[in-house]
Formats: C-alpha cells, structure tokens, sequence
C-alpha cells in the first residue's frame, strides 16, 4: 500500500472508544492521549511537497514515559528531515486530561 494524502480511514466513536479502552486496560499509567496545536499540524503540512504526517512511538528516557515524533513525509514517502520540521514535547493526558471526550476517567 502506497502512502497518498488520502491515507488512513474514518471511524466509529464507539470504535474509537474501545481502541482507547483496550490500549489503557493493556499499558495501565501510560499516556492516553497527546495533544499539539492546530499551528504546528499546519507547519508540517505547508512545508514543501508534505502529503502527510508519520507519527513514531518514542520513549522518553527522562519521564519514563511514551512520547510521539511528528515528522512530514513526501509523495516518494520520504520523510522530511534535515531542514524539515519535527514535533515532541506535546501535552500529554495524564496530566492534563480533556474533562469530555472519547476517553474520560471516573
């Protein structure tokens, strides 16, 4: 399967909820969810020939926690690095936890 700016699919918010449910219930204490803001989604999106965004699992040594690696990739699926923008540093739930949504805890 090639990479286009069309990959990836829509699903179900139930169906979301169970994927978010099952990864807690499996890796309990990790981080449920990352949030970066919509400007830097659009920095890596404008950059030249960018049809998407890869996101790598990480491991944050010092947190002893996940972290995600945001990096644009082209239409050769090459990802763009040297001068190319690469986002971490995102604000993770927990700590900070949406109120509502697709994962709250009771």
């Amino acid at each position: 399967m090639s990479l286009s700016e069309n990959s990836g699919s829509i699903i179900s918010q139930t169906v979301a909820e169970n994927l978010i449910a099952a990864f807690d219930q499996r890796y309990q204490g990790e981080i449920i969810s990352s949030f970066i803001g919509a400007n830097h989604i659009k920095s890596i999106l404008s950059q030249q020939d960018c049809i998407g965004i890869r996101i790598y699992n990480g491991y944050n040594a010092a947190s002893g926690k996940m972290s995600l690696v945001l990096v644009g990739v082209d239409k050769d699926e090459k990802e763009l690095l040297d001068d190319g923008l690469i986002y971490d540093d995102m604000i993770t739930c927990p700590p900070t936890c949406p109120v509502e949504g697709l994962f709250v805890k009771k």
